[in-house]
C-alpha cells in the first residue's frame, strides 16, 4: 500500500512527515506544545459560553444578519426590474 503524500515544491506536509517521526521524535513535539500552552489562561466551558451567550446578546440589536438592513442602506438592492413583454 502506498501512501499519498502532499507536497509544496520540496517541502513535505507535517502531516506526511508525523509517520516518518520516532516516537521520541513525536513525544518531543508534544512536550514543545505543552510548553507552548503552559502561560495560556484556562476558562471554563461553561463560563466561556455564558460569556459568549451575553455579548452576542449585547450585540444583536446592531447586528444586520438579525434586524436586516434598511431598503435605503441595502448596497445589494436592486436597482431596477426587469420586464419581459
Amino acid at each position: 500500500m502506498t501512501q499519498h503524500m502532499l507536497t509544496f515544491g520540496k517541502r513535505q506536509t507535517i502531516a506526511s512527515r508525523m509517520d516518518e517521526l520516532t516516537d521520541k521524535d513525536r513525544l518531543k513535539m508534544e512536550i514543545e506544545q505543552l510548553r507552548k500552552e503552559i502561560p495560556l489562561e484556562r476558562m471554563l466551558v461553561s463560563k466561556c459560553a455564558e460569556e459568549l451567550k451575553d455579548y452576542i446578546e449585547s450585540q444583536s440589536a446592531e447586528d444586520p444578519l438579525v434586524k436586516g438592513i434598511p431598503e435605503d442602506k441595502n448596497p445589494f438592492k436592486e436597482k431596477g426590474g426587469c420586464v419581459i413583454s
